[in-house]
């Protein structure tokens, strides 16, 4: 089953994790087999962390929350809360297969929150090529469509938005993101 987390950063928390990117780090490889996509979101300055995106494909549920809750940083107290939720791969592919690339041009997270009638369940031909990992967002039995997800590239934070129907979410996050990750 694939799962969204975000990990949000508590106010003030940058100094905690950067002394635990090693430690996050070490975490993580444990479960580089089942990473779909991660990395940190920043502020508009790309140097104050507002979080942590991990796609992860687990075996259930039980699986995901101890993923979340016994991950480093947040047993330190860096996080504010998490969100989980169900998600699935409409693109079939890590984001270390994004032609792209890890490097060049700005990256964001698209959050878009709703209920009841399922949209954006595939993106749109026009954003495709732009598209690092895409997906819906789930109720805990896949059954219910709680909102969207996507990592993009794109010029600015207003483009990034693009990805997600105008007027179609109850609330829509735009974050900074990079390729999160040991630099090989």
């Amino acid at each position: 089953m694939e799962f969204f987390v975000y990990h949000r950063d508590r106010p003030g928390s940058t100094p905690l994790r950067t002394g635990m990117v090693e430690e996050h780090w070490a975490y993580m490889d444990r479960y580089a087999k089942e990473l779909i996509a991660r990395g940190p979101t920043f502020e508009d300055d790309n140097e104050t962390l507002t979080g942590s995106v991990h796609i992860v494909d687990l075996t259930d549920a039980a699986a995901v929350r101890a993923f979340a809750f016994d991950e480093p940083c947040y047993q330190a107290g860096a996080y504010r809360d998490v969100l989980i939720r169900r998600w699935r791969n409409v693109l079939g592919r890590t984001m270390w297969e994004y032609p792209g690339g890890r490097t060049g041009g700005r990256r964001f997270l698209v959050i878009g929150l709703g209920a009841g009638e399922a949209c954006d369940t595939e993106p749109s031909a026009e954003h495709a090529d732009r598209l690092i990992a895409y997906g819906p967002l789930l109720s805990d039995d896949g059954s219910a469509w709680l909102g969207t997800a996507a990592l993009v590239e794109a010029a600015d934070s207003a483009a990034a938005r693009t990805v997600l129907s105008a007027d179609r979410y109850d609330a829509v996050e735009v974050h900074n993101w990079q390729f999160g990750g040991r630099h090989e």
